[in-house]
C-alpha cells in the first residue's frame, strides 16, 4: 500500500458516453485507509461508473483517479489488469462463481493469475475460508451452497491477494433477508479487521450499518458526503 495519501484520490473526474448527459460530472472524492465507504443514488445516478474507474475497468473522459498511489488513468491496459490483480478486490451481487470448480478452487484463481507458489495460495484460501465461516464447504460446488454462503466465497476470493481495497457492486442485491443481514455483519468484521471498503447498494439498511461514511450520487454529481457519528474515532 501507499505510504502515504488516502486509498483513492478522485480529482474533478468527468465521464460521458456519446452525445448524453455525463455518467459523472466533477466528481471530487477521497477515501482513507479503513474506511467503509457506500456510495448510494437512484438508478442511473452514477454509481456503477464510479466502481468501475476505481477498479480501473473504465477511465474517466477529464480528471484523474488515483488508488493505492497509482494513477489508473495513465496506465495501459496490462498495467490496469495487474493493478486489479494485486490491489483491488471485487465482489458482485450474482456472486460470480465458477460452478464447475470447488469452493476452495474458486478462491485460488486470483493467486493462480498473480503467479503465487499453489502452496502459499492454498494456505491463504484456507485460511480465508476458515476466517469466514465456509471451510466446511471447502471441497463443495458453489451451487450447493445458500447464497449468504456464496458471497462468503466470493469475499474470499476478493481476499486472495491481500488488496489494499475491497470493492462490492451490490452485495446483498440478490440475497434474502437473513443472508443479506450475514453479509452486513462480514463487511462490518472486515473492517474491524482495517480492510478499506467501497460499496454501492440500493440498500439503505447496509449502508446504515456497516458504512462509516456515505456519498449520494444524482445525475453523476456528489449531492451528500455524511460521515456517520458512529464512525467517529475509529
Amino acid at each position: 500500500m501507499a505510504a502515504t495519501g488516502p486509498v483513492i484520490d478522485i480529482r474533478d473526474v468527468s465521464r460521458t458516453y456519446g452525445e448524453g448527459p455525463p455518467a459523472l460530472a466533477g466528481v471530487t472524492l477521497s477515501v482513507r485507509a479503513g474506511e467503509v465507504l457506500a456510495v448510494i443514488g437512484p438508478s442511473g445516478s452514477g454509481k456503477s461508473t464510479l466502481l468501475n474507474l476505481i477498479a480501473g475497468l473504465d477511465r474517466p473522459s477529464a480528471g484523474s483517479v488515483t488508488v493505492d498511489g497509482l494513477r489508473l488513468d495513465a496506465l495501459s491496459e496490462t498495467a490496469s489488469a495487474r493493478f486489479r490483480r494485486a490491489r483491488v478486490g471485487m465482489v458482485f451481487q450474482f456472486f460470480h462463481l465458477l460452478d464447475d470448480l470447488t469452493v476452495t478452487d474458486n478462491v485460488l484463481l486470483p493467486a493462480q493469475l498473480a503467479g503465487v507458489p499453489r502452496s502459499e495460495a492454498r494456505r491463504r484460501a484456507a485460511e480465508l475460508l476458515e476466517h469466514l465461516g465456509v471451510h466446511r464447504h471447502a471441497d463443495a460446488y458453489p451451487g450447493r451452497l445458500s447464497g449468504g454462503e456464496r458471497q462468503r466465497v466470493a469475499v474470499a476470493r476478493a481476499l486472495m491477494n491481500r488488496p489494499a481495497l475491497l470493492l462490492a457492486d451490490e452485495p446483498t442485491g440478490a440475497l434474502d433477508t437473513s443472508s443479506g443481514e450475514d453479509v452486513r455483519d462480514l463487511l462490518t468484521a472486515l473492517n474491524a479487521d482495517g480492510q478499506t471498503v467501497v460499496l454501492v447498494t440500493h440498500d439503505p439498511g447496509l449502508a446504515a450499518s456497516c458504512a462509516t461514511r456515505t456519498v449520494e450520487l444524482v445525475d453523476g454529481r456528489v449531492v451528500r458526503d455524511t460521515e456517520h457519528a458512529a464512525a467517529v474515532g475509529r
